[in-house]
């Protein structure tokens, strides 16, 4: 009996590229920029875009980015629930971002002159920990901006997403996995907006 060519369907909704593909768009990266950090073609990413809009029924990337489901081999799907109430509070500060022109410099100046010990670096990202509060130092082109953005921890992020959506809120990005840590934990957030319209964000940990 003969195989069937080419690859067989998948289990989810998404292939793990077009899963990967999905969550950088969410997390508001361009093509390029996905490109880049992937090692991949712009075509191949706009191939996994295409595909994903045509899976799920979304016409555009403003509508995958407020699109949510979890990859059914995450943790985030199989994460143990508690009570509503539990899911939708929000917790302490967990991280807070601050733009700056020039990484290695300002890693060097938080670590060495005002002695915060330095987490990791990932690029153009470095994070240093506050006491146990994460900073989270980004290299921006235009150079460092004034606002500050704080990320607000909670203990289950699809209900808070869905409980906040209830109240009104206005959610830019929807919960995504921004990275999967060499023990399998998942760190997942989603993008809303005050009253301003400035930026604020949920952030959560979801262990395998």
């Amino acid at each position: 009996m003969k195989r069937p060519r080419g690859r067989p369907p998948h289990a989810d909704v998404l292939t793990p590229s077009e899963w990967r593909t999905v969550h950088a768009v969410q997390h508001g990266m361009t093509n390029a920029k996905i490109a880049q950090k992937r090692g991949v073609s712009v075509n191949a990413v706009k191939y996994h875009v295409a595909n994903a809009l045509a899976k799920l029924g979304l016409r555009n990337r403003r509508e995958l980015r407020a699109w949510f489901r979890a990859p059914r081999d995450s943790a985030m799907a199989n994460e143990r629930r508690s009570t509503m109430e539990n899911e939708q509070k929000l917790g302490a500060i967990g991280q807070i971002a601050r733009s700056v022109g020039d990484i290695q410099a300002s890693e060097a100046w938080y670590r060495e002159v005002l002695g915060l010990p330095h987490l990791f670096t990932f690029g153009t990202l470095a994070f240093f920990d506050c006491g146990g509060t994460r900073l989270m130092l980004s290299q921006e082109k235009g150079g460092a901006t004034k606002e500050s953005l704080l990320y607000l921890r909670v203990a289950d992020i699809a209900a808070a997403h869905q409980g906040l959506l209830a109240r009104g809120v206005k959610f830019t990005h929807a919960p995504h996995l921004i990275h999967r840590h060499a023990d399998g934990t998942e760190e997942w957030m989603a993008f809303f907006e005050d009253p301003d319209a400035r930026p604020l964000a949920l952030m959560s940990a979801v262990r395998k």
